[in-house]
């Protein structure tokens, strides 16, 4: 019999009570009862570059990181995210003072919304958004205000998710404190572009607001798209955190590495929070990453070539099953309009399984408005490539 309170008050803090299972959790059962190809969870199904593995290896062996690293995270890895944001982007960070290793993205973006954020704060996010923003700001006393990307079919017949500026523009009130930005975007694959950034950047100096940009997938941009990091912009070194990771870049998502890169106050605020969740974490992995981050272009441009490929491949395969697809210019997901073949993305997702032997996400989840992404699906398309020619033919029989 489960132990009641004498006020009866539920268990779960209110601020966490709209926030139940992740869907990811119930499409990944799903997937192993039913046997179908998972393309809903976003982690590759091959490891990484076998030198960064054996630099892991390498670590634990010699002791290095099997006890608690340094708290803002070892030595070498600091030097080597400093040197990878000085060499790819042009900027300056010191490694002993600007820069914080974090247990993934998922910490890094938790640590700064519980340091920077204050009872009644409002968070602008762009919906559909990562579902650990909202949870984050609620654990935070913060209040998130989306703003919409929508979709857009250009002259061309091509379908994207577009910002509107004036939208994010009136959004802003004189209680928001801070602009959580995710680019390239997950689930919408859209990436930023230089006049956007500089809208947004722009703003932020205009109404003297914080930015957390969330930039996970910043070696992950297809076709004509350009990663801009929001710091490099007039006015937004010293008012902007930039968190980065190890797993999508490196497909060691397992080692949950991540990262800040900030002024010292904003660092320091950061790490005030931080070092009451985890404190420290993944010792040898840190080491090992920063080989990762060493690695020539070539790993990069390979690495980026092989998900374009990938893309394209399961993008076909989705158009020649019905769904209208959004491309996307970044990430390692696509988005898809189910309206062809169903109405509701819950109800199409659950029924997917059965139906075709493949499991996807249902885009709602990524959104407050939810009738906004109610015919929306999301497929992940880092997978082998036989994986992905078996589930394209599988989902081809949806056409019958």
């Amino acid at each position: 019999m489960a132990r009641m309170t004498a006020s009866a008050r539920p268990l779960l803090n209110r601020r966490l009570a709209e926030f139940g299972t992740t869907i990811f959790a119930e499409m990944s059962a799903l997937a192993l009862r039913t046997g179908s190809i998972n393309l809903g969870q976003g982690f590759p199904d091959t490891d990484g570059p076998e030198e960064v593995r054996e630099a892991a290896v390498r670590a634990l062996r010699d002791g290095r990181g099997n006890q608690y690293p340094p708290g803002p995270g070892v030595p070498e890895l600091r030097t080597a995210i400093a040197a990878h944001q000085q060499r790819r982007y042009g900027l300056p960070y010191d490694p002993d003072t600007e820069v914080l290793v974090t247990a993934g993205a998922t910490e890094a973006i938790a640590a700064a919304l519980l340091a920077l954020l204050e009872p009644g704060d409002e968070v602008i996010a762009f919906e559909p958004y990562y579902d650990s923003y909202a949870a984050g700001i609620a654990m935070a006393g913060g209040r998130r205000v989306p703003v919409t990307l929508r979709p857009h079919i250009d002259a061309d017949g091509v379908a994207s998710f577009r910002l509107d500026l004036d939208e994010l523009r009136a959004a802003v009130t004189d209680r928001t404190r801070l602009l959580l930005i995710n680019t390239p975007h997950n689930p919408t694959g859209t990436v930023l572009t230089r006049e956007e950034l500089a809208a947004i950047a722009e703003l932020a100096v205009e109404r003297d607001l914080l930015v957390v940009t969330d930039e996970v997938y910043e070696h992950l941009v297809f076709d004509d798209a350009e990663h801009l990091p929001l710091a490099t912009f007039p006015g937004m070194r010293e008012r902007t955190v930039t968190i980065g990771s190890a797993g999508k870049t490196f497909s060691f998502t397992g080692w949950k590495v991540g990262w800040v890169t900030a002024t010292p106050e904003l660092v320091g605020a950061v790490r005030s929070a931080k070092q009451f969740l985890t404190y420290v974490a993944s010792g040898p992995f840190q080491y090992a990453v920063a080989e990762a981050l060493s690695l020539p272009d070539t790993y990069f441009s390979a690495f980026r070539a092989d998900m374009l490929a990938r893309r394209d491949l399961l993008a076909s395969g989705l158009a020649e099953a019905g769904f209208r697809v959004f491309r996307p210019a970044g990430t390692y997901f696509i988005t898809t309009d189910i309206r062809p073949l169903g109405e509701s993305g819950f109800a199409f997702c659950r029924a997917l399984p059965e139906r075709a032997g493949v499991v996807a996400i249902p885009n709602a989840v990524f959104y407050d408005h939810r009738d906004e992404g109610a015919p929306f699906v999301r497929f992940a398309f880092c997978k082998q490539t036989a994986v992905l020619e078996e589930a394209a033919t599988r989902l081809k029989s949806l056409m019958g």
